[in-house]
Formats: C-alpha cells, structure tokens, sequence
C-alpha cells in the first residue's frame, strides 16, 4: 500500500515554533542588554536583521497555512473596516522595508496624516471618505493576504511611486494597486501568475521575487469568488483590480 501523500500545511506548521523560538532569542539578546550584556552597533544590526527575517517567514508560513485553509473551503466572516484593512497592510509591508515608517504609520489617526506619512515614501492613497470608513464582512486574513501581495509587489516593482485605491458597493469589495514600474509584456501576464514565475529573468530576482505571492492572490481569489485583472504594458507600469463578493452579512 503506497504512503499516504504528506501534507504540506503540516510540516509548515511545525515551523512555527523553532522560527518563534529564534524571534523571541533575537529580541531578547537586543532589548535586554541590561540582562545578557552590551551589544557593538554591528551586533545589533545583525540581530535586527535576524529578527525582520523571522518576521518575514512567520508570515509566509501563516500565508501556506491560509492557502490551505482556503482551498479546504474554510472561510470566515468577519467585520472589518477599508482603513484598518489598508492599514494594517501598510505597517506589514514597511515592517520589512521601512521599520521606521512602519512605526510612524502605527501613530497615525486619521486618513489625512496617513496620506502626508506615507506620500514622503512615494506610496499615494486614493479613498473617499465614505470607502475608507466603510465596513465590510469578509474573510480578513484572505483579503490581507491578497492586497499585503500586490503591495509588496508593487513596491518591489516601482519606479517611483505606488498607489492604492478602492472602492465598496452593495455586492463587492475593489481594491487597485498601480505602480509605475517598468510594466509587464502581454506575453507575461498569465505567466506572472503562475507559481515559481518571476518577470526578471535573472537568478537572483527570481529567488527573491519567487512567484508565490501572486500565484496565492489566484488561489485566494477563485476560492472567495472574486476576479483578479491586470492592466499593464511593456514600459508603462502595471496595475492589478481586485473585485472580492462581500458576504451576505457586510
């Protein structure tokens, strides 16, 4: 009788613990020098490193445990708002770009002071009052996961600016990032979806850009009824339009 296949979300799992473990080690050797001794400016930019590391395998290992989730059919509801949602993505992304940034949108209250704090990074919101105070019932870890991938992408892409915009109706939740990169040939716009797919060709994009991220924003958005397109050219910047149904009770 052949093995039973292995499942992938269980052996990422396990990986939580030991990438907590090295999180929680980091931290202490650098927030508690007054218990484990002093630390020279190199020491701590090499722990810092340590930690914005973890922080980033601690969410790709959430982001495979959603994607099982989600092709599992398992869905939530939940009542959240656009701003704390645009946000929330925010700070996850400059958490590892910008930590400084990230702080500074962590501070922000109102609409006004998050457009100033993050436009001097090149990241523009475009919301009106009544979208960006609306509330919505949607799977929150699925829709953060989609949007904190275009984000990432786009800043990742951009020449100079990106910009995230949206709108709801009585049925659905739209969301567009845009930025002025350099585009994506039509030839590619399928391919960028695909797992493993990085436009750069050379070898080292592709390891840091190694596909999954958009690939994820496809499975996420077949299973929650929603549609993803893309509109780019050659040169002329890329800009990705989420269209996700709201549940019955947003």
């Amino acid at each position: 009788m052949p093995d039973a296949p292995i499942k992938i979300e269980l052996m990422v799992l396990d990986l939580k613990v030991p990438v907590s473990v090295i999180d929680a080690g980091a931290k202490s050797l650098l927030n508690r020098q007054d218990t484990y001794g002093p630390l020279t400016e190199k020491q701590q930019k090499v722990l810092k490193r340590i930690i914005r590391n973890t922080l980033s395998t601690q969410r790709l290992v959430n982001d495979i445990l959603e994607l099982g989730r989600s092709r599992e059919g398992v869905m939530s509801c939940d009542m959240f708002t656009v701003s704390s949602l645009v946000s929330t993505v925010l700070v996850e992304v400059f958490d590892l770009y910008d930590p400084g940034l990230a702080d500074s949108i962590r501070q922000t209250e109102t609409y006004d002071a998050l457009c100033e704090t993050v436009d001097q990074k090149g990241v523009k919101l475009d919301f009106n009052r009544d979208t960006w105070e609306r509330s919505v019932c949607l799977d929150l870890a699925k829709v953060r996961q989609i949007l904190r991938n275009l984000v990432t992408n786009a800043v990742k892409y951009r020449s100079s600016f990106v910009e995230i915009s949206g709108n709801v109706d009585a049925s659905r939740l739209v969301l567009i990032v845009r930025d002025d990169g350099k585009g994506i040939p039509k030839a590619d716009h399928q391919k960028i979806f695909d797992t493993y797919f990085s436009g750069n060709k050379s070898m080292d994009a592709t390891i840091e850009s190694h596909g999954l991220g958009l690939a994820g924003v496809m499975v996420l958005l077949k299973d929650m009824g929603g549609q993803l397109n893309l509109v780019s050219e050659d040169g002329d910047g890329a800009r990705f339009i989420v269209r996700i149904p709201l549940s019955q009770a947003g």
